[in-house]
């Protein structure tokens, strides 16, 4: 059986067949990721708190649910959750239901919120945020609807339940600061599912009680009240029919409803808030105690104001007085004499303040006139231009003497280097007579030659006779010249 030849480049199988791998696209492993998470988890309810809220243009919410340790990114869509997308707010802790789900395209889980509900409150305090928002737009809360309490109410209408320990400690209040106040009780129950229908029927009970009665006789306010609770007990004061009923009393309505943390929609729409039954009962009777006491204090006090008003009196009599002798016509002589007096002064200051002004002018145009004026400019100028002319004569002398200087110096060096002051030394200058070729050597002389020699006065004429040697030379004989 034959071998079977292998190659340089066989190299039998790579890969194992057991190697071989499902590479997934970026999409794709999101897509699984999305189906995985919308299988597995779906819908959830998550507790945190807001953070970098952005509401777009198309009606789009995102923002960030976070606690301690962990965030969350969240989409909340234009048409989702419609009733509660005020109470997104950055900072707020709120129970955020939706499905979990991956935005594909950035590989980001995030949640797609469907109902939002603030933290720790759920629906009830959801439900009085939206009526508190309903009727504030409605303006039933608006301060400037809000009524003044009677100062000294004879009558007060009591809204609550009569075994409530609210009552009690109106009563309570009451009898020590005002016992003579008249108390009309409309009972009711301040907590469960009919409370609120008998709170609101109470109301209108003690406004109908107070229309029948004589002039005078009537309610003077209405006390609606009850003590604390969870928001569940208080309830029935949050409710939309009360609010109505207060809203629409005639008489002015005071809320005291739970402790001082405690608020309720009926405090909002109430003319007067109090913080509880106690203070509301010392709100009501604020002014008859302050009246009790001013009456207590009158005995001490008249005496004082009647000394007061003595003396009020005293000084406005000294003050009458003053204006008589003020209004007097010699007075009024005297001070209309003096004040012309003041007027003669003011008018001579002003005429010699006004004078020293123009004659300051006077001077100032005075001596522009003078700058201006031909004659002292052009007096000005011939001191110019004499003064340059003295200049020019000055400088013009300068230069002659320094011109004169420097010719006598010329003339000087000529005279020195002149052959006349080299003749007046005793020098003298030999010339060939004929040619008038100077003799410079005894070369150029030879007997017989008529010569002309130049002297300081004069010249003169000789012949050459001999030519004498001079140091270290032989006399020389030569045949004198043929004439």
């Amino acid at each position: 059986m034959s071998r079977r030849r292998q190659s340089q480049w066989d190299f039998g199988e790579l890969f194992a067949g057991s190697e071989l791998r499902r590479v997934l696209t970026v999409s794709e492993l999101n897509s699984r990721v999305r189906r995985l998470l919308e299988g597995q988890i779906g819908s959830v309810w998550v507790a945190g708190e807001i953070s970098n809220l952005r509401q777009q243009s198309s009606g789009h919410g995102y923002f960030t649910l976070k606690d301690a340790a962990a965030q969350l990114s969240c989409v909340l869509f234009r048409g989702e959750a419609r009733a509660s997308r005020h109470l997104l707010e950055d900072g707020r802790s709120v129970l955020l239901h939706g499905d979990l789900t991956v935005y594909e395209p950035r590989g980001q889980y995030q949640l797609r919120v469907t109902e939002i509900e603030l933290k720790g409150v759920g629906a009830l305090q959801l439900a009085f945020e939206k009526l508190k928002q309903k009727l504030d737009a409605e303006g039933v809360f608006d301060p400037g609807r809000k009524r003044t309490l009677p100062a000294y109410p004879a009558r007060l209408g009591v809204v609550t339940s009569p075994t409530g320990a609210a009552l009690r400690d109106v009563l309570h209040v009451l009898r020590r600061r005002f016992p003579a106040l008249e108390i009309v009780l409309a009972a009711a129950r301040v907590q469960g599912g009919s409370a609120a229908g008998e709170v609101a029927a109470g109301i209108e009970r003690l406004n109908r009680w107070s229309a029948l009665q004589p002039p005078g006789a009537g309610l003077d306010l209405i006390l609606t009240t009850r003590g604390g609770g969870s928001l569940e007990d208080l309830w029935p004061f949050n409710e939309e029919i009360v609010a109505r009923a207060i809203h629409a009393s005639a008489l002015p309505v005071v809320s005291a409803v739970g402790h001082e943390i405690d608020f309720t929609i009926s405090d909002f729409v109430a003319d007067v808030r109090a913080a509880t039954p106690s203070a509301a009962a010392e709100i009501i009777t604020e002014h008859l105690v302050v009246a009790r006491q001013f009456v207590t204090e009158a005995s001490v006090r008249l005496p004082v104001l009647a000394g007061e008003v003595i003396g009020t009196r005293r000084a406005e009599l000294e003050s009458l007085k003053s204006r008589l002798e003020r209004v007097h016509p010699l007075r009024q002589i005297q001070l209309q004499s003096q004040r012309l007096d003041d007027l003669q002064s003011s008018l001579q200051r002003m005429a010699r303040s006004i004078w020293r002004e123009r004659a300051s002018e006077g001077v100032a145009l005075f001596a522009a006139w003078q700058r201006l004026r031909p004659a002292p400019r052009l007096g000005r100028e011939r001191d110019r231009l004499a003064h340059l002319r003295q200049e020019l004569t000055s400088r013009a002398r300068d230069c002659w003497r320094s011109e004169q200087t420097r010719i006598a110096g010329l003339a000087e060096r000529l005279r020195l280097l002149s052959p006349t002051h080299t003749l007046a030394r005793g020098y003298s200058i030999t010339q060939d007579a004929q040619t008038g070729r100077i003799i410079r050597s005894t070369k150029d002389t030879r007997p017989g030659q008529p010569l002309e020699t130049r002297v300081a006065d004069g010249a003169f004429r000789s012949v050459v006779e001999h030519r004498l040697p001079g140091p270290g030379q032989e006399d020389v004989q030569e045949k004198p010249l043929t004439t």
